[in-house]
C-alpha cells in the first residue's frame, strides 16, 4: 500500500497537474484511484485524500463513502464502530472521485471550522471555510459532473482544492495544536 507523505515532501507543495480525459480509463489512472482509495481506507480518521498525498503531483481527490452514512462525525467511536460494522455487512458506500476538480462557486457565508489532514499529523486547527461550494469535476468514467455541497463535504472540496495548488490546512489555520490519537 502506498505510504500517506508528509508536509515536508516536495510534491504537497507543487501545482497538480490536469488529467487528460482520454488518460482516465487507462490502467495508470484507474491504479492511482485504487491506491488512493486505499491509502484513505487505511486510515479511520481520514474523509478525502489528493493523489499529491501519496506520491503523484496530478490533480485527483477521492472522498470517502463514509461521510455520507446518516449519523457520521456525530461521534468519532460511533464512526469506527460504523465503519466496521459496514464493512462487516458489505453495505459500504462508494467512494467518491474526482478528477480534474474546478470550484465554481462559493458561498460568501464563511465560518471557522475545525480541520487537519493526513499528511499533517497530528496538527489540528481552525480554517476560514465557505459553507457551500460548488464543485465541476469528472468521475473515474470520464464523465464530467457538477455538484453542490454544504457543511464537511464543501470543506473537503476546498481542502483538496488546496491540496491540488500545493497548499496545506496550516498555511492558513489558526489555533494550531497536535492532538495525538487515543488508544
Amino acid at each position: 500500500m502506498k505510504k500517506i507523505l508528509q508536509a515536508k515532501e516536495k510534491v504537497l507543495r507543487e501545482t497538480a497537474l490536469e488529467v487528460s480525459i482520454a488518460e482516465i480509463k487507462t490502467k495508470k489512472i484507474q491504479k492511482i484511484l485504487k491506491e488512493m482509495s486505499e491509502a484513505l481506507e487505511s486510515q479511520n480518521d481520514g474523509v478525502a485524500i489528493a493523489a499529491p498525498q501519496i506520491g503523484y503531483a496530478l490533480r485527483i481527490f477521492v472522498v470517502s463513502g463514509k461521510i455520507f452514512a446518516e449519523n457520521f462525525g456525530k461521534n468519532k467511536e460511533e464512526d469506527i464502530l460504523n465503519e466496521k460494522e459496514n464493512l462487516d455487512n458489505k453495505t459500504k458506500i462508494k467512494n467518491l472521485v474526482f478528477i480534474n476538480p474546478k470550484i465554481s462557486k462559493l458561498s460568501r457565508d464563511k465560518d471557522w471550522v475545525p480541520e487537519g489532514c493526513l499528511s499533517v499529523r497530528w496538527l489540528y486547527g481552525k480554517t476560514f471555510r465557505s459553507k457551500k461550494a460548488t464543485i465541476t469535476a469528472h468521475d473515474e468514467n470520464g464523465k464530467k459532473f457538477t455538484r453542490g455541497a454544504s457543511g464537511l463535504l464543501a470543506q473537503i472540496f476546498q481542502h483538496e482544492t488546496d491540496h491540488l495548488n500545493g497548499i496545506l490546512f496550516i498555511d492558513h489555520a489558526k489555533e494550531v495544536k497536535e492532538e495525538l490519537p487515543t488508544k
